[in-house]
């Protein structure tokens, strides 16, 4: 079965970290890039970056940012093979985040 192990925690948690911790942080995040059955991911940029696109009424509709106002945001995903869920979970706990936000393990629908 094929997961996306959706990354979220918070920018401003984030940015209280020493250079060091994020260096080790990181060092993590491509230790698990490497994973037998990690093929594919990326992490995303701050939260203020986004851009919200609705069509209502066949008009386009544009909002600067993220959807809703939360303390955590996705971050980043892997997109991950495993034989069975607790397998995808394993993974998702070494994901750094979820000692500090969380990481939302998903089963994509293959067509």
């Amino acid at each position: 079965m094929k997961y996306a192990l959706l990354i979220y925690g918070s920018d401003a948690e984030w940015e209280s970290r020493s250079e060091e911790e994020r260096a080790a942080i990181y060092k993590e995040y491509f230790a698990i890039s490497e994973l037998p059955g990690t093929y594919g991911g990326a992490e995303l940029a701050a939260a203020d970056s986004a851009t919200t696109v609705r069509v209502r009424n066949g008009d386009t509709l544009s909002t600067d940012g993220p959807f809703a106002e939360t303390k955590e945001v996705l971050g980043g995903f892997y997109l991950f093979e495993a034989d069975n869920l607790d397998d995808a979970i394993a993974v998702a706990a070494r994901i750094p985040a979820a000692a500090y936000g969380s990481v939302e393990v998903r089963p994509l629908v293959e067509h």
